[in-house]
């Protein structure tokens, strides 16, 4: 198994935005001009990130920040990877989740609805330094920073990662989150599945569907949860990879888009299936990668001694996160089609990375990490 080649995730100038954005910030801040305006390397498929400083007109008092990251709802022309970017209910949770849990979620500071200014609307933040565990190539491959950690330094990272869930579950009341449920009737968690479902039909429309995610659906309801548990604020793409690390201890923790009311175990699933996917993909290349690493018994420890509570129903939980994964994987390839750096093949399942991961899943043949 090998990584794909990256795909196209915008359609955008850089010095055409940089010109707009310019113009934006000296509306608020007279005389600034945005500089050093960048797109980093690990720009991720969905929303896309701008990192840029602040230089202050002459004789203007000094701006609440220097450094800044602006997140920009995703470019219509690039095949978006979701329906829909709501850039104020992402601004209104990192607020929400820094004012309520004192977790390190980065400074907002401008949300600008109107998608005049840079053609469409987005958030600016305070941009935290540090490092991050990249994606391409991905951190489970020799030569990156956490491959080259010793045991312990990546057993402290694993423990405060998971303590960064901990936190949140813990941190804001549920009833402050009610605006993140999905709609329709049922519990949180129907409501959470069925807004799955719906994104499946629109990533397929038109397009080939997955039997196997079919599949993955009716096992679903096969192995539903007789107690669901009460639902939290779930971060929704919980991995290390959406946090900036300072040496080995969180200092921001980023990308809200995928946020939610469900039970905590999403977001538990979503972390320890994330790194097995990146485990396998790296197995598969022939690198041993870091099969001690996030493993499940370890997280699920740590979770309930920090929280008190038990994670239940984790087979189905494993399954849900492949399932969302593989769906968002589809959504991609469907794009690089899209773009001509790909066929649809016979097998439109052979589209998802994992996909032998997920039948082997949906089989009940998937070793430690369902059981």
């Amino acid at each position: 198994m090998t990584t794909a080649p990256r795909p196209r995730t915008s359609t955008r100038d850089l010095g055409e935005l940089s010109r707009r954005l310019t113009g934006w910030l000296s509306a608020r801040l007279p005389g600034a001009r945005a500089v050093r305006v960048s797109v980093p390397a690990s720009n991720g498929m969905s929303s896309e990130t701008v990192l840029f400083d602040i230089e202050p007109g002459a004789g203007h008092p000094e701006p609440p920040v220097r450094s800044c990251a602006l997140r920009l709802a995703a470019d219509p022309a690039a095949y978006t990877v979701f329906p829909v970017y709501d850039m104020p209910r992402q601004y209104r949770t990192m607020r929400l989740v820094a004012e309520r849990t004192g977790l390190p979620v980065p400074r907002v500071l401008w949300l600008e609805e109107d998608p005049e200014p840079l053609g469409a609307p987005f958030f600016v933040m305070e941009r935290v330094d540090g490092r991050v565990p990249p994606d391409v190539m991905p951190y489970t491959y020799e030569g990156n920073w956490l491959h080259a950690a010793s045991d312990e330094e990546r057993a402290g990272l694993e423990e405060a990662t998971v303590g960064v869930l901990a936190r949140l579950h813990d941190g804001v009341p549920a009833r402050e989150a009610d605006y993140l449920a999905a709609p329709g009737d049922g519990s949180p968690l129907t409501r959470h599945v069925r807004a799955q479902r719906a994104y499946y039909a629109w990533v397929v429309d038109g397009l080939p569907r997955s039997p196997l995610i079919e599949r993955a659906f009716d096992r679903l309801t096969e192995l539903w949860p007789d107690d669901e548990g009460a639902p939290v604020l779930v971060w929704g793409d919980a991995r290390i990879g959406n946090i900036v690390y300072d040496g080995f201890t969180p200092a921001a923790v980023l990308d809200w888009e995928m946020a939610g009311l469900a039970p905590r175990e999403v977001d538990l699933a979503w972390t320890i299936y994330l790194h097995r996917f990146f485990q396998h993909l790296t197995a598969g290349s022939g690198q041993p990668g870091l099969p001690g690493f996030l493993r499940r018994d370890r997280v699920e420890e740590r979770y309930a001694r920090l929280t008190g509570h038990t994670p239940r129903a984790m087979d189905f939980h494993l399954l849900y996160a492949a399932l969302r994964h593989a769906v968002v994987m589809l959504r991609v390839a469907y794009r690089q089609v899209h773009f001509g750096e790909t066929a649809v093949p016979r097998d439109p399942d052979t589209l998802i990375l994992h996909h032998a991961d997920l039948a082997a899943m949906v089989r009940g043949e998937y070793g430690d990490a369902v059981r």
